[in-house]
């Protein structure tokens, strides 16, 4: 483990999971400026996808690199000019020790890092296939109307091949599932955009609800219904 990134290495199957927002650490010397209870808010972390992450390295046999801080630290799944890279504001609530925080310092301790160790690991890889894994909540704090009724969401901006095999597969096993949604991967998709489509490399870009993975048995659930999507889109598309 560095600051960056946790690698997790399961097996040597050629495929990658990718966790932007599974960490809610936030190192000693930054300080946000916030109640600490926000840290165990999705604000803070995709809860949930650090464990079935896990969960999926060892059932496929793969390697999994989660993120190593909270995305109020700096948002990893962002362009490197994008305004949201260091929030200051983040679902109705302010971030005040972000405001004159030194992004270029944040950059070079844990985004430049955490894109390198990415870069690398497919680089190692023959045919490597990668999953992006995430998590939503079912509302938002600063729009309660706005209802999330999907189990799990699949984002994609051009290439999206593995989302047509994943979405009848998982609507099969039961899922109530959104094609992108609650949001589009035209919009937020910045680490796949970087690492598998400007490089052709297939990939699956999975959403979780949060209340569905917020304990073991629903951690456990949602890694074995993914697992066998996942390894059906890799084996059809490398």
């Amino acid at each position: 483990m560095t600051q960056a990134f946790t690698r997790i290495d399961g097996g040597s199957l050629d495929l990658l999971i990718v966790a932007d927002h599974a960490s809610a650490h936030v190192p000693d010397d930054i300080d946000l400026g916030i109640e600490p209870a926000l840290l165990g808010k999705h604000i803070a972390i995709d809860i949930g996808v650090a464990e079935v992450s896990t969960l999926l390295a060892g059932q496929l046999g793969c390697t999994t690199l989660l993120a190593g801080v909270s995305r109020l630290v700096i948002d990893l799944n962002r362009e490197e000019d994008a305004p949201g890279l260091l929030p200051v504001m983040s679902d109705g609530h302010a971030i005040p020790g972000n405001r004159n925080a030194d992004l270029a310092e944040r950059m070079i301790r844990f985004y430049h890092p955490y894109h390198h160790a990415i870069g690398v690991l497919l680089a190692g890889m023959t045919s490597p296939f990668i999953l992006s894994l995430h998590s939503f909540t079912p509302t938002l704090e600063s729009d309660p109307a706005q209802k999330r009724p999907w189990d799990i969401g699949i984002l994609y901006n051009e290439d999206d091949r593995a989302a047509r095999i994943a979405i009848p597969m998982l609507e099969e096993a039961g899922l109530i599932v959104g094609d992108q949604l609650p949001y589009s991967g035209r919009l937020l998709n910045a680490t796949m955009n970087r690492h598998a489509e400007a490089n052709g490399i297939p990939y699956l870009g999975i959403e979780m609800r949060q209340d569905l993975v917020a304990d073991a048995a629903g951690q456990e659930r949602l890694a074995a219904l993914i697992g066998p999507v996942l390894f059906q889109c890799r084996s059809r598309l490398v």
